[in-house]
C-alpha cells in the first residue's frame, strides 16, 4: 500500500491546510479533530479520487475501492462498531465537500448502513423502535432521491397520505408501527421506480453514495454555480464519510445550525436555530420551522455551555465568523462541520472591521477576506422610505437576505427565467427552494418561500448571490398547480405585483418604488484601506454627467471611456446626425456637423464639471452609421422633407448603408478616414469644452485624452491623428492657451495587438477594448454567442462566458503582448482597459499582473474594481 497513491484520509490524518485535497468540509473536520473537539470520526475520500473517477469513464477503480474498504475497517476499529453487524452496527453519513462551498451540490445522506436486520437490532438495543424506523425511512428516502434520482415528492406524498389517514399533522406524531409501514411503502416505491430491490448490503450502499457525490460535481446546477463563481471544473469534490450522531432519538436529542456572528448584519452575537428530536436535514431543508439557539440553553444547559466554548475556540482559531452544524445525542454535543460562514455584504464589512478592531486580523487581511462581487448588493436599491411609510405589509416572515425586491409573481424557476428573459421583473414564490432552482433564483429580483428558516437553502443561496429573500412565510396557502396562493385573505395570481423587504421580512401586496443605496461607515473604512494597497487606478465608463457623478461618488478616478455616440441618440440631436449621413457634399456634412458641435461641447463641459479635474478619455464616433438612420416610414418622410430629397432618395441612402457584418463594417476610425470632418468636429468640441472649464477652474489643469477607436494599422491612426492635431492645435492657438492633450487608440483588433510596437509610435496611450477584442479573437459576436454558448458550457468546452470573464489564455495573451510591445517603443505609454471586463475581479487581477495603469468599468462596479485591485496587489505585489 505504501507506494500506491493515497486517496483516503482519516479525519485524524488531515488538517485545515489540505483544502485542495480534502475539500473545505474534510479539511475543517480534520482541523476540529486536531483541536480535540467532539467530532464523530470518519474519513475523507479526496478530490483526486473524483478527478480519477471521471478519467476512468465515471467508474470508481479497484485501487480506490480497495482503499475505501480498508478505511471502513479502520473506522470500524475506531468506533468499535461494524457495518451490517448484528451486535453493534455502524451507521454513517455521506456528504460532499468541494474546496469552495457550493450550494447545488449533492444533498447529504444520513443513516447509511441500515437494512431490514440492522434496523431491528438498533430498535431493540436502544429500546426506541420509533427512532429506529424513523432513521430507516429517512435513509430510504434520501438514498432513493440522491443516489437513484427518484424524486423526493413521491415519498413526501406517501408521508402526507399516512398523516392524513392517521389524522395527525406533524411527522413526529407518527408511531413506530406507522414508520415501519412507511419504510415498506418507500421500498416498494423504490422498486417500482428503479426496477431492483433497495440495496441491503451497507458496502454496496456506500459505493452507490460515493458515486452519487462524484456525479453531483457535474450536475447542471453545479456547472451553473461554478460559472457564476469562477470555480474551475477540474477541482473535483471530496466525499466525507462520518459515523452518525443521532439528533432524533428523543427529547434529549436535537440538531442545529449556528453562526458565531449574525450573517445578515455582522453583529457579534451567536445566532442559530435548533430543533429537538430531529435530524440535520430538517433544519437546512426548512421542513419544520425551528427555535432560536438561545432556547437550547434551557433544554440542554451542559451541551449549550460546551457549544459556546467551541464557538469561541473556532473563531479564535480561524479568525473569522464560523458557520457550524452540530447534533446533541442524549445530551452530548457532537460537531459535524464548521466553515467560514457565508454572509451578506454589509455583514462582511462589519465583521472585517470588527475583527481588525478586536486585534484578530490586520487591515490587509480585512481587505483580502471580502469577496468583491458581494459589494454589489450594498450598491443596490432599497425601498423609497416615503412610499414604504404609506405601505402596509400583508405579512411578515423571516428576513433571510437583505435588499428590496419588487416584481411580478412567478411560481417556478423556469418561469422566472423565461419572464426575466422577456425583460419582466419577477419575484419567485416557492414552498421551499432546492438546488435545481438556482437559475430561476438568479433571474429573480427576490425570493419568497413558505417553509424554511434563516439557514434554509433559499436563505443561504440568496445571501451569496446578493438577492433579496424572505423565507418561512407559513401563512401562505399555496396552490402551485394553479399558479396562485392565498395570504391574509387575498388571492395572488401569477403576474400580480409583490414587494419584499429582505432586511425586515415584510411582504407587501403591491409594487413599491425602490431608491438607490447609499454607502458609508464600514464600507468607507474598507475602501480606504483598499485604496492604500492597490496600484491600479480605477476609472469609469460614462457618457453623461449623471453617471459620471455617481461613479465619482463610488470613488472613480476619472473616465476611461466616454462613448460619444451615446450623446447623439437624443431627440434634439438625431435629426442633425441623419442630415450629416444623408449629405452629398463635404459642405452639407459640415453644415450638419456644425449643429451638433455646440451640443457635443456642452455635454463635455458638463462632464468635465462633474469630474472636478479628473481625467476623461473621449472615444470618437464608433458605431456604423446605419444605427442612426430612421426605420419608421413617418421619420423617413420627415427626413426627406428636411433635406429637400425624395423619400426614394432617402431609402436608397439607407439601403446603401446596409452591411452584411456591421461589427466588422464601416465603423470606428474607418468613418474618420472616409469623413475626416467628423473627427474635426469632435476634436473642436472636446478641446473647446476643456478650455472653457479650465478657464473657470485653472487649478484643474485639464489634459484632454482623445481616443481613436478600432485601429488595426499604424498608418490609419496617423491619418486620423493628423486631422485631430491640426484641429486641436488651431483651437488652442486661437484661444492663446498652452493646454496639452493626448491622442491614443483602442486596441480591439487582434492586428493592433500584434503590431503594437508600431502603433505606439503614434499613440500616447492604449486602452484595451476587450469586448471587441474578445469578439474578434474568438470570431463570434457577443449578441449571437448566447445561442450556442450553453452547449459549450454543458460539454465543458468553455467554463465561463468569455464576455464576462476575460479569456486569459487567448485574449489575455494579446493584451500582455501589446502592453510589452507598446512600452518597448514608448516606455511612458499609458495602458488601461475599458471593456466590461474592467469590473470583473479575476480580470482586474490579470490587469494588475500584466502591468496596466488603470481599469475602467461601469459606475456600479467601481467599488468592486477598487477592492479587486487591492486584493491583486496584496496577492502579487508589483516590483
Amino acid at each position: 500500500m505504501s507506494n500506491a497513491h493515497k486517496y483516503v484520509y482519516l479525519f485524524s490524518e488531515g488538517n485545515g491546510s489540505m483544502r485542495e485535497l480534502l475539500g473545505g468540509k474534510g479539511a475543517n473536520l480534520a482541523e476540529m479533530t486536531n483541536l480535540g473537539m467532539p467530532v464523530p470520526q470518519g474519513f475523507t475520500i479526496t478530490t483526486e479520487a473524483c478527478t480519477q473517477y471521471y478519467e476512468d469513464g465515471e467508474k470508481i477503480n479497484d485501487e480506490i475501492q480497495a482503499q475505501i474498504m480498508e478505511y471502513i475497517a479502520k473506522m470500524e476499529e475506531i468506533t468499535g462498531k461494524k457495518f451490517g453487524d448484528m451486535e453493534n452496527p455502524l451507521l454513517v453519513s455521506v456528504r460532499s465537500g468541494a474546496r469552495a462551498s457550493m450550494p447545488g451540490m449533492m444533498d447529504t445522506i444520513l443513516n447509511l448502513g441500515l437494512n431490514e436486520q440492522v434496523v431491528e437490532v438498533i430498535a431493540k438495543k436502544s429500546g426506541n423502535p420509533r427512532w429506529a424506523y424513523d432513521c430507516y425511512r429517512r435513509f430510504i428516502q434520501m438514498y432513493s432521491d440522491v443516489v437513484m434520482e427518484v424524486g423526493k415528492k413521491y415519498f413526501e406524498e406517501l408521508i402526507d397520505k399516512m398523516k392524513a389517514d392517521r389524522g395527525v399533522t406533524q411527522d413526529v406524531e407518527l408511531t413506530a408501527e406507522d414508520l415501519k409501514e412507511l419504510a415498506e411503502q418507500f421500498k416498494a416505491e423504490y422498486k417500482e421506480k428503479v426496477g431492483t430491490d433497495f440495496p441491503a448490503d451497507p458496502k454496496e450502499q456506500l459505493m452507490g453514495a460515493v458515486k452519487a457525490v462524484f456525479r453531483s460535481w457535474n450536475n447542471p446546477r453545479a456547472i451553473v454555480y461554478r460559472r457564476m463563481n469562477d470555480i474551475p471544473g477540474s477541482w473535483g469534490t471530496a466525499v466525507n464519510v462520518q459515523s452518525m450522531a443521532f439528533g432524533n432519538m428523543g427529547d434529549d436529542c436535537g440538531t442545529g445550525v449556528a453562526f458565531t456572528r449574525n450573517p445578515a448584519t455582522g453583529e457579534k452575537k451567536l445566532m442559530g436555530e435548533f430543533l429537538t428530536n430531529a435530524q440535520g436535514e430538517d433544519v437546512v431543508a426548512g421542513v419544520r420551522t425551528p427555535m432560536p439557539i438561545s432556547q437550547m440553553e434551557e433544554k440542554f444547559p451542559e451541551a449549550y455551555k460546551q457549544f459556546v466554548e467551541v464557538c469561541q475556540t473556532l473563531e479564535n482559531h480561524y479568525h473569522d465568523m464560523q458557520d457550524m452544524e452540530f447534533t446533541v445525542e442524549n445530551g452530548k454535543l457532537y460537531m459535524l462541520q464548521t466553515r467560514n460562514g457565508k454572509r451578506t455584504a454589509a455583514a462582511a464589512l462589519k465583521i472585517a472591521c470588527d475583527l481588525v478592531d478586536e486585534g484578530m486580523i490586520t487591515e490587509k487581511q480585512a481587505v483580502a477576506m471580502i469577496d468583491p462581487r458581494n459589494l454589489d448588493t450594498l450598491l443596490h436599491p432599497q425601498f423609497d422610505p416615503e412610499a414604504l411609510k404609506k405601505a402596509t405589509p400583508v405579512a411578515t416572515a423571516l428576513p433571510a437576505s437583505p435588499g428590496a425586491a419588487c416584481g411580478k409573481i412567478v411560481f417556478s424557476a423556469d418561469d422566472a427565467k423565461e419572464w426575466a428573459a422577456r425583460g419582466e421583473k419577477v419575484v419567485l414564490v416557492r414552498l421551499e427552494t432546492s438546488p435545481e432552482d438556482i437559475e430561476g433564483m438568479v433571474a429573480s429580483q427576490g425570493i419568497l418561500t413558505v417553509r424554511g428558516g434563516m439557514t434554509s437553502h433559499a436563505a443561504v443561496v440568496a445571501r451569496g448571490m446578493g438577492t433579496c429573500c424572505v423565507s418561512g412565510c407559513g401563512a401562505i396557502k399555496m396552490d402551485e398547480a394553479n399558479k396562485k396562493f392565498e395570504l391574509a385573505g387575498k388571492v395572488y395570481h401569477e403576474g400580480d405585483w409583490l414587494s419584499l423587504d429582505g432586511s425586515t421580512g415584510n411582504i407587501y401586496g403591491e409594487a413599491i418604488p425602490t431608491v438607490d443605496a447609499s454607502i458609508a461607515g464600514e464600507f468607507g473604512r474598507i475602501m480606504a484601506w483598499a485604496d492604500e494597497f492597490r496600484d491600479l487606478k480605477v476609472r469609469t465608463n460614462a457618457d453623461n454627467p449623471r453617471d459620471t457623478a455617481q461613479a465619482v461618488k463610488f470613488g472613480a478616478q476619472g473616465i476611461g471611456l466616454c462613448r460619444t455616440e451615446h450623446m447623439f441618440f437624443e431627440a434634439d440631436r438625431i435629426p442633425a446626425i441623419r442630415e450629416m449621413i444623408c449629405s452629398d457634399t463635404v459642405e452639407q456634412r459640415e453644415k450638419a456637423l456644425a449643429k451638433l458641435e455646440p451640443m457635443q461641447q456642452g455635454d463635455f463641459e458638463a462632464m468635465y464639471e462633474a469630474l472636478e479635474g479628473r481625467p476623461m478619455t473621449v472615444r470618437f464616433l464608433d458605431p456604423p452609421l446605419h444605427e442612426f438612420v430612421p426605420t419608421e416610414e413617418a421619420d423617413i418622410e420627415l427626413l426627406a422633407k428636411d433635406m429637400g430629397k425624395t423619400v426614394e432618395d432617402i431609402k436608397a441612402i439607407i439601403a446603401s448603408l446596409h452591411e452584411f457584418n456591421p461589427m466588422m463594417g464601416h465603423r470606428g476610425c474607418r468613418l474618420a478616414v472616409t469623413y475626416p470632418e467628423i473627427a474635426a468636429m469632435q476634436t473642436r468640441a472636446v478641446i473647446k469644452a476643456a478650455l472653457n472649464i479650465n478657464a473657470k477652474h485653472p487649478d484643474w489643469k485639464i489634459v484632454p485624452e482623445i481616443m481613436i477607436p478600432l485601429v488595426g494599422e499604424v498608418k490609419e491612426l496617423a491619418f486620423v491623428k493628423k486631422t485631430v492635431t491640426e484641429t486641436a492645435d488651431a483651437v488652442i492657438k486661437a484661444a492663446g492657451s498652452d493646454m496639452t492633450y493626448m491622442v491614443g487608440t483602442m486596441i480591439e483588433i487582434p492586428r493592433a495587438a500584434l503590431t503594437a510596437d508600431e502603433i505606439a509610435k503614434e499613440a500616447q496611450f492604449f486602452s484595451f477594448g476587450t469586448n471587441d477584442l474578445t469578439q474578434m479573437t474568438f470570431g463570434f459576436s457577443r449578441d449571437d454567442a448566447g445561442k450556442f454558448l450553453d452547449a459549450y458550457y454543458t460539454n465543458k468546452i468553455y467554463e465561463s462566458d468569455p464576455f464576462a470573464r476575460l479569456d486569459q489564455n487567448g485574449v489575455g495573451k494579446l493584451v500582455k503582448m501589446a502592453a510589452e510591445l507598446g512600452r518597448k517603443t514608448r516606455p511612458d505609454l499609458k495602458l488601461g482597459i475599458c471593456g466590461e471586463h474592467g469590473g470583473d475581479p479575476s480580470s482586474v487581477e490579470f490587469c494588475h499582473n500584466v502591468g496596466l495603469d488603470y481599469v475602467s468599468c461601469s459606475p456600479f462596479r467601481v467599488p468592486i474594481a477598487r477592492l479587486a485591485a487591492a486584493q491583486a496587489a496584496i496577492k502579487n505585489p508589483r516590483k
